[in-house]
């Protein structure tokens, strides 16, 4: 999980985003064991929630004779992409506004077969003395423009480490198999621009 001994990848920005980019990798860099403390935190925080998820979803196969979870997948998001998030929302790179700021740093996705499992897990998540609610947006009942559906919440997890207790904030996204198949094939047409009738698709998606 370590992304600082790749070489930063900065995507085509411009000259002056790329400029800006080299500047963000320089200040990365030299921040280098704080960042890469930083990161591992993160990674604690994510097996932290997903060992919650775990825990429910062992709890629903006994309880209910089912399980909601079709899957759980997590990621920590690359130094790439922290720089260019944080170049396009225009926040100096530091590690106090990375922490304040970059709320997707850790992820966790969940899939579920149907949406009631959604707001079921949600609930049973948030409920969960150690876990708070920090942000709440529901893309399911209240779409985006181009059709996605999710329910997105960021959490504050407390993370125990040999010196310290710390909150860390992990994403986590619950949607069913079919909001996740719908959200992978869009976004492979937004990047795949030699399909052909690709607009077409899209609208075809949309509906």
């Amino acid at each position: 999980m370590d992304e600082l001994d790749e070489r930063v990848e900065l995507i085509p920005l411009g000259e002056a985003k790329a400029l800006a980019a080299s500047e963000f990798a320089k200040q990365l860099l030299e921040t280098a064991v704080d960042y890469k403390e930083l990161r591992m935190m993160y990674a604690c925080a994510i097996k932290e929630v997903q060992t919650q998820f775990e825990v429910l979803e062992t709890e629903f196969k006994v309880r209910y004779q089912r399980n909601p979870i079709s899957s759980i997948q997590t990621r920590l998001k690359s130094s790439s992409s922290i720089i260019e998030k944080m170049i396009r929302k225009g926040i100096p790179f530091s590690m106090e506004n990375l922490e304040a700021q970059i709320h997707d740093l850790a992820g966790i996705r969940v899939i579920c077969s149907y949406v009631d499992d959604i707001y079921a897990l949600a609930d049973a998540l948030t409920s969960q003395d150690d876990i708070t609610l920090v942000e709440q947006k529901d893309y399911i009942r209240h779409p985006k423009p181009n059709g996605y559906r999710s329910l997105h919440l960021i959490v504050s997890v407390p993370v125990f480490f040999s010196r310290q207790k710390r909150q860390i904030k992990v994403e986590v996204q619950i949607r069913t198999i079919a909001m996740d198949f719908w959200a992978s094939l869009e976004h492979q047409m937004k990047y795949k621009r030699e399909i052909p009738d690709q607009q077409h698709i899209v609208e075809q998606l949309k509906n």
